[in-house]
């Protein structure tokens, strides 16, 4: 048995993880990762039928220093090695062989990920696929990777691979399950095994990733009923969403705030879900008194999550806040109000003296992140801090101002916020009991 080419090994491969019981989806997290480069043109077409995230992982082998092409082993982004034998190497030879390699696998990270940031696999069920498996050096190495990022099941999914090479994986304690089409005793080469086994480029790889990313995406508007009031608001959702994240824009400001909605775009790419919404109409702004009216605020904001949760493509899904200036103020409110309703809170150079009286309430982990030279804010978070009596956070990005318009500034928050939703989504979905969790996220 071959294959006509890489993609429709992936449709088969893809059909075959559904129908071996391979996957987990009790969490509501799959994320397909293709190894580069070959592998990701197999990825592409899993991850489109799994409708999951779909990723490219820089793994390179580490050559023999006499025969380049003879792999020693591989090596993955964040300093993850495999050596399989020195093979009458010295330490210091082997050393320098893995440095190139990591070179090259930096490199061609930084490359694919240009315009992406990484899917995060922290807690997620992790579908490693490759166009094949020969020596499985590279999967090796692909698989520490996974668990190191903090992969909550490791899956190989390849459409064919030496026999010896698969059963070891099989045996492997890092690796949950394996899914290989073909396992030929008489292996060769994986190039044998396909009619079109055309080498791909670094732009093949980022095209399927941007293809990836757009079709990813669903995008919509709506109207949130408040009273006798209706506030316009912009969702975005990833295939597979992780988590809820409602902003909470600061004064003057509104739903398009070019630096939150800089910020939903990361956190969509990271695959969690956002709604912006105007916390007042346009004739209410008209009135400055309103811009600080807390009270009315943090109304808005609650009944904004109450309209959320009510939405199929939310159910069983944790939720938080990201507030800035005042719009943080009126997060902390809403949050000591909601409990354990609310998963997180970020406040981007927020104020929570506007909020004093709520913070002891607040349940929700909570990360103020404030520039350093924003003096003023940042003696106002520390105070904050002190009287959280939730788990709590401070995290300063230095030189920068209160819009932290400054170069690298708000990708600093942007990372910092993702790196904190991230990880109390995967704690918040742990206590979520597997019934509540019917629908997921795909009942949109």
């Amino acid at each position: 048995m071959g294959f006509g080419n890489r993609r429709k090994a992936g449709q088969l491969l893809a059909r075959e993880l559904d129908e071996a019981g391979a996957l987990d989806v009790s969490d509501g997290r799959i994320v397909v990762i293709g190894l580069a480069r070959g592998g990701v043109e197999v990825a592409a077409e899993v991850a489109a039928a799994l409708h999951a995230p779909l990723d490219a992982l820089a793994v390179r082998k580490v050559g023999h220093p006499w025969h380049p092409e003879y792999g020693i082993g591989a090596v993955a982004p964040g300093g993850i090695e495999y050596i399989r034998a020195h093979d009458g190497l010295t330490d210091a030879e082997v050393a320098e062989a893995v440095r190139i390699a990591a070179t090259k696998a930096g490199t061609l990270d930084a490359r694919l990920h240009a315009r992406h940031a990484p899917v995060d696999v922290e807690g997620a069920t992790c579908i490693l696929v490759d166009d094949g498996l020969a020596t499985g050096g590279t999967m090796v190495a692909a698989v520490r990777w996974a668990r190191a990022r903090g992969a909550r099941r490791v899956v190989v999914g390849v459409p064919v691979g030496a026999a010896a090479t698969a059963r070891s994986f099989e045996l492997d304690p890092d690796v949950d399950s394996v899914v290989c089409l073909v396992t030929p005793i008489d292996f060769g080469a994986v190039g044998m095994w396909y009619d079109d086994f055309h080498q791909v480029s670094d732009e093949d790889v980022v095209a399927l990733l941007s293809a990836s990313h757009e079709g990813d995406l669903v995008r919509s508007r709506a109207e949130i009923a408040v009273g006798d009031v209706r506030l316009a608001a912009d969702l975005t959702i990833p295939a597979r969403p992780s988590g809820w994240v409602v902003f909470a824009h600061g004064s003057g400001s509104s739903r398009r705030s070019p630096r939150n909605v800089s910020v939903a775009e990361v956190l969509n790419r990271a695959g969690i879900a956002t709604l912006l919404f105007d916390l007042l109409t346009q004739e209410e702004e008209l009135d400055r008194r309103n811009v600080f009216d807390i009270e009315l605020l943090t109304k808005r904001l609650v009944a904004a999550t109450r309209w959320l949760s009510a939405q199929p493509s939310a159910r069983g899904l944790p939720i938080a806040y990201f507030g800035a200036s005042t719009g943080a103020a009126a997060a902390l409110l809403a949050a000591s109000e909601l409990g354990d309703e609310i998963s997180a809170v970020v406040s981007r150079g927020g104020r929570p003296d506007l909020a004093w009286d709520g913070l002891a309430a607040v349940r929700a982990p909570t990360l103020l992140i404030v520039g350093g030279a924003d003096r003023v804010v940042l003696d106002l978070n520390q105070d904050a801090a002190a009287h959280l009596t939730c788990p709590n956070e401070l995290a300063v990005v230095q030189g920068a101002t209160h819009l932290f318009e400054e170069p690298g500034a708000l990708e600093q928050v942007a990372s910092l916020a993702t790196a904190w939703f991230t990880t109390q989504f995967n704690s918040a979905r742990h206590r979520v009991p597997a019934a509540s969790r019917e629908g997921g996220p795909d009942g949109r």
